[in-house]
């Protein structure tokens, strides 16, 4: 057994969990903040089989997609001026993030 923890962005959220449910993945959905935008994104607990964990891999990837997005520099308030940048810039966001953990046991009460 594994679990999978994919953490995405919350555009993606609702649909991936839609996905997932279709499939009989069941899934525990966490409200996270990301470290480097500092938005909020969305963490999955999925609990499978080893021999779905294939077929969960690729329901996420065909749910998550990536976009371009504008970031608003934050000022680095007292920081390093050196490498502040004054205008806002392009950055890719969004598909997932997929860690696999094996599980040794599980119990459900």
């Amino acid at each position: 057994m594994k679990l999978l923890i994919a953490v995405v962005q919350d555009k993606d959220a609702n649909r991936l969990v839609d996905a997932l449910g279709e499939e009989n993945f069941k899934t525990t959905k966490l409200a996270t903040t990301g470290g480097f935008l500092k938005e909020g994104n969305t963490t999955l607990m999925i609990g499978c089989e080893d021999d779905y964990v294939d077929d969960a891999l690729k329901i996420i990837k065909d749910n998550c997609s990536h976009r371009e997005q504008m970031v608003a520099p934050i000022s680095p308030m007292g920081g390093n001026a050196d490498s502040y940048i004054p205008k806002p810039v392009k950055v890719e966001v969004g598909g997932a993030t997929v860690f696999i953990l094996p599980i040794e046991s599980f119990f459900q009460f």
